[in-house]
């Protein structure tokens, strides 16, 4: 590469602004913007500064090296080949891909095309996963024998149906295992190691729950998928939207724990090494707050955590040194695919499931074209039902609040 930053467009302005907004700051151009969403888009042009498209296939005619995607969840894998095929490079937010099928497509264009793809998995970088990973490549705990990843996310009613606004919004239709990457990408990246087989428990939905009768999402409440990694660790992630904010990672090993706190700065990790394993002179227990391992001062200025800023830095780093990043389309497509598994698990009492192996071609030839999605542009015999309880359909009132939430926009009951 020269001296010249690479000129990257970003489609989403919702959740593309965090990348959009911090380009610069990791060595890019922001040069153009993409959104179906014509007031954003225009809001998104003025703050900016840059030429906008509401059109996919003309944005891919702009004069640019790589692509943002932080579209919609389902539209992924289908965008980033598109856009590998037209020459450019790809950061793909979560998840890399909706179904198996989508996962073998999208490995194979990263292949066949030689572009740099990166997924976009911000919670991976927060400074004490960071930290934790660095604990770990030094030896301090050990080897990895159990990890726990939380991602729960509650929200009201009223602030869930402004992020999911259309009856077939990806929000409101996907199951409850699905959206797993941000409790597993830590425990990879920490440790390095692969889920090789998955068997997952479904929290029904509960109609008890305001924020889900209120809703129109059909999926259940939260799910706890059980990992067996390819070092023989077991892993739990727990994710979805139970009572009680979390995001925390706990890894332990044969000589050692660490984890973030749970309360008060969950920035903050603590590391316990018992008298038996630890140096004469060592604590046996460490809390302190890490700074980021590189541009800390730029990391803490930006979202989630300073997770938003290294993703994009990755990924320029990665276009400048032709070299794929760490978080590439394998590890991408394996997290996002264990959540497609862990359905199939849940639906049949949580048998195992063993996840395949897309970096073996022999893997992706069984699953090639398989489409099994609750999404329901997907529908036909033998698809799933977004709820292990059935066809799960919002109230006259979830409906009416929706109306209103939503507004002038687009709404479909279809």
């Amino acid at each position: 590469m020269t001296d010249r930053k690479i000129r990257v467009g970003v489609v989403g302005v919702m959740r593309g602004m965090s990348f959009a907004r911090g380009a610069g700051a990791a060595g890019m151009e922001l040069v153009a913007l993409c959104d179906t969403w014509t007031e954003k888009l225009k809001e998104a042009s003025e703050e900016l500064g840059v030429t906008t498209y509401s059109d996919y296939d003309k944005f891919l005619t702009h004069e640019m090296d790589a692509v943002v995607l932080a579209n919609y969840f389902h539209e992924h894998a289908p965008f980033a080949v598109k856009a590998m095929e037209a020459g450019f490079h790809v950061m793909s937010e979560c998840a890399a891909c909706g179904t198996l099928g989508e996962g073998v497509e999208l490995i194979r264009a990263v292949e066949r095309t030689g572009r740099i793809y990166m997924f976009a998995e911000n919670c991976a970088y927060f400074v004490y996963n960071q930290e934790m990973r660095r604990l770990y490549r030094q030896g301090v705990i050990g080897k990895f024998l159990y990890g726990e990843c939380e991602y729960v996310h509650p929200d009201s009613a009223e602030e869930k149906l402004a992020r999911s606004v259309g009856w077939n919004h990806w929000r409101n239709w996907i199951p409850a295992t699905y959206y797993c990457t941000h409790s597993i990408a830590p425990v990879m990246y920490i440790t390095d190691t692969w889920p090789v087989q998955v068997n997952a428990f479904i929290v029904p939905y509960d109609y008890d729950d305001p924020t889900k009768t209120m809703h129109t999402g059909r999926g259940d409440t939260a799910a706890v998928i059980m990992m067996k990694m390819d070092n023989g660790a077991v892993v739990k992630s727990l994710h979805g939207a139970l009572r009680g904010h979390q995001l925390c990672t706990r890894i332990h090993g044969n000589k050692g724990l660490m984890e973030s706190l749970r309360v008060m700065n969950t920035n903050m990790l603590r590391l316990h090494r018992a008298p038996l394993d630890k140096d004469a002179g060592e604590p046996v227990e460490r809390i302190y707050l890490p700074d980021f391992p590189e541009r800390h001062q730029d990391a803490v200025k930006t979202g989630h955590s300073g997770g938003d800023f290294f993703t994009n830095y990755h990924f320029a780093q990665a276009i400048s040194t032709g070299k794929q990043p760490y978080l590439d389309v394998y590890r991408g497509v394996q997290m996002s695919i264990v959540g497609i598994l862990a359905y199939q698990s849940a639906l049949k009492g949580g048998i195992p499931v063993d996840v395949p192996d897309f970096r073996k071609e022999e893997d992706r030839k069984k699953y090639e074209g398989d489409d099994w999605s609750a999404n329901p542009a997907l529908a036909k015999p033998g698809q799933p039902m977004s709820s292990i309880l059935g066809d799960i359909q919002p109230s006259e009132e979830a409906k009416a609040l929706a109306r209103k939430v939503w507004g002038g926009l687009d709404w479909s009951e279809s």
